[in-house]
C-alpha cells in the first residue's frame, strides 16, 4: 500500500462537489481510503482519523488530497482526481457570463445583485453562516439556509430579523423546498399545483409530495422552516410567516403542515394561526400519534393518512398507493430492524410499529436508527448522497441471527444518489442470500419524474428481493407485521397473500 498527503494552497471546491470525488475515488479497486477536502479543523481531525498527517500550517482555504491505496491503483486514483476535478473547474467556468469567467462575487448581497432573485439558498458550515444571511436580509432577500449546526440564538435572531423586514427564513437545516416550481436542496420531480405545505421536516415534505404526484396532484410551494422551528425557543416564527405566505397564495387550495411533534405550546399557536386564515390547514406529525389533537383541522401522525385526506379535500380520488411485492420467507428471525436515511421517516416507521406490535420496541430487540442525523453526518455525506454507513450497517444487521425484518427507507430526487439501488439492491440480495429466515421490506420515496427513475429502482430492489412500499407507512405496517405474524396464527395468511401477489 501507498500513502500520501498532498496540499494544493487556494484550490477552493465546495464540500459536497469534494464529498461526492472522495467517494468516486474510495469506490475504485485498490483505494483502501482517499478524502479529498478543504483543511478545516474538522477535515484535519478526520484525515488524523484516518491516519494521515496533514502538514503543519495547512489551513482552511488549501486543499488537501489525501489517498491510501495498492501500489498499481495509487497512480490511477490520482489521475482520476485530477480529471474529476478538473471536470469541477469547467463546470464553474462555463457558469460565468457568455461562456467566460466572472470575477467571483464577495458577499451574498454582491451575488444576488447580478441576478433578479428573491431568494438565496446558503450552504456553508453552520457556525460561519450567520453573516451572510444576516448580509441577505440586507439585500431584502429571503433565504432558504441548508447548512445544520448553526447556534439557536443566531437562528432567532435571523427569524426575528426576517420578520421586521417581511421576509422569510427557511431553516436552519433546511433540507427541502419547492419556491415557484424551482426544487431546492433535496426536493423531487413534482408538477404545479394547489397544495402547499408548511415544513419542519424535509423527508417528511417529499414523502406527502410523492404520494401527492402518485395522485396527479402538485404543489403550489413547499417552505421548509427548519426542525427547529416548532421548538419552545423558536416558537414558529417561520411557520407563522409561511402559513400567512400560503394563505395569501392564490395557487394554495390547501395548506399542509408537516413536522415532527411540536413543543405542545407552539403546537397550539400554529393551530391558532391555522382557525384564522381561509385556506383549510391539515397537520401531519408523524410520531405524534394518528388524530392525536381532533378539533376543524385534521392532525395525523401517518404522513399517507394526512395525504389521502388532503384529497379528500380537493375532490380527488385516493389511488391505491403503488407496491411492488416480493415472497415473504417462510419463516423469520425475532428482530425488526429499521435503517433510515429520513429522520421523520424513521420516527413514523417506529411509531407505526409500536402500534401494531403494541409493546415497546427496544425491549424487545428492534431498532430504529436514522443515519442521517448529525451524529452521523459529521464531516460526512448525507445518507442520501453517500450509503456507505448505513450500508455497513446492513450488513451488520443481516449477519445478527436475531435480525428478521431489515426495514430501509431510499429517497429519490434532485441532489440525492443517483442511483442508489446500484448499490443498495445487491447488498439486500446478499443478505437475503445468506438467510432462509430474514425479510426486507423497502420505503420508496421518489415520483415518477426523479431523475433517477422510480419504476427502475423499485424494480431492482424488488428483484433483489425487497417488498417495495410508495408509502412509508405502508412499508412500516407490512414489516410489523411480518415480525407480528412470525409466531401468530396469522403467519400462514401473510405467506399466502404475498404468494398470490407475488
Amino acid at each position: 500500500m501507498r500513502s500520501r498527503v498532498e496540499v494544493r494552497p487556494g484550490a477552493y471546491h465546495d464540500s459536497v462537489t469534494l464529498m461526492r470525488v472522495s467517494r468516486r475515488l474510495a469506490d475504485r479497486p485498490g483505494v483502501a481510503d482517499a478524502m479529498v477536502a478543504m483543511a478545516t479543523e474538522l477535515n484535519r481531525d478526520l484525515l488524523g482519523q484516518l491516519g494521515f498527517e496533514v502538514p503543519d500550517g495547512t489551513g482552511p482555504g488549501d486543499l488537501v488530497v489525501a489517498i491510501r491505496a495498492a501500489d498499481g491503483a495509487f497512480d490511477e486514483a490520482r489521475q482520476a482526481l485530477d480529471g474529476l476535478l478538473s471536470e469541477t473547474a469547467r463546470s464553474a467556468s462555463a457558469s460565468g457570463e457568455n461562456g467566460r469567467d466572472a470575477a467571483p462575487a464577495r458577499t451574498t448581497a454582491a451575488a444576488a445583485a447580478r441576478a433578479e432573485a428573491s431568494v438565496v439558498l446558503l450552504s456553508v458550515p453552520g457556525p460561519h453562516v450567520f453573516p451572510e444571511a444576516m448580509d441577505a436580509l440586507d439585500a431584502g432577500l429571503n433565504v432558504m439556509i441548508f447548512s445544520d449546526n448553526v447556534p439557536l440564538d443566531q437562528e432567532i435572531e435571523l427569524k426575528e430579523t426576517a420578520a421586521r423586514r417581511g421576509l422569510i427564513v427557511l431553516g436552519p437545516d433546511c433540507g427541502t423546498a419547492v419556491v415557484g416550481g424551482a426544487g431546492l436542496g433535496f426536493a423531487n420531480a413534482v408538477e404545479p399545483g394547489p397544495v402547499g405545505m408548511v415544513a419542519a421536516s424535509g423527508t417528511g415534505a417529499q414523502q406527502l409530495m410523492c404520494l401527492l404526484d402518485a395522485a396527479d396532484v402538485g404543489v403550489s410551494h413547499v417552505l421548509g422552516v427548519g426542525g427547529r422551528d416548532l421548538s419552545r425557543r423558536v416558537s414558529g416564527r417561520s411557520a407563522l410567516a409561511a402559513l400567512a405566505a400560503l394563505d395569501a397564495d392564490p395557487a394554495t387550495e390547501v395548506i399542509l403542515v408537516v413536522s415532527k411533534p411540536p413543543a405542545p405550546r407552539v403546537a397550539d399557536l400554529i393551530r391558532e394561526a391555522a382557525r384564522r386564515v381561509d385556506t383549510p390547514v391539515i397537520f401531519a406529525l408523524p410520531g405524534a400519534g394518528d388524530g392525536a389533537h381532533p378539533g376543524e383541522h385534521g392532525e395525523h401522525g401517518d404522513l399517507t393518512r394526512a395525504a389521502e385526506e388532503t384529497l379528500e379535500r380537493l375532490g380527488r380520488p385516493v389511488p391505491q398507493w403503488p407496491s411492488w411485492l416480493a415472497p415473504a420467507p417462510e419463516r423469520l428471525a425475532p428482530g425488526l430492524r429499521g435503517l433510515f436515511a429520513g429522520g421523520t421517516l424513521r420516527d413514523e416507521a417506529a411509531a407505526i410499529a409500536g402500534d401494531v406490535l403494541g409493546w415497546d420496541l427496544a425491549a424487545h430487540g428492534h431498532a430504529f436508527v436514522d443515519f442521517g442525523d448529525d451524529a452521523y453526518t459529521r464531516g460526512r455525506p448525507h445518507p442520501m448522497i453517500d450509503p456507505t454507513l448505513r450500508l455497513a450497517a446492513l450488513a451488520d444487521q443481516a449477519a445478527d441471527p436475531a435480525c428478521g425484518v431489515l426495514l430501509l427507507d431510499v429517497v429519490l430526487g434532485y441532489g440525492a444518489d443517483p442511483d442508489p439501488a446500484a448499490a443498495l439492491a445487491p447488498a439486500v440480495e446478499r443478505a437475503l442470500r445468506d438467510r432462509d429466515d430474514l425479510a426486507a421490506v423497502v420505503s420508496l420515496c421518489g415520483t415518477r419524474a426523479d431523475p433517477q427513475g422510480r419504476e427502475q429502482q423499485a424494480n431492482a430492489l424488488c428483484r433483489a428481493g425487497a417488498t417495495v412500499f410508495l408509502s412509508n407507512a405502508a412499508a412500516a405496517r407490512h414489516a410489523a407485521g411480518l415480525v407480528r405474524a412470525r409466531d401468530g396464527a396469522d403467519a400462514q395468511a401473510v405467506r399466502d397473500a404475498s404468494r398470490r401477489a407475488t
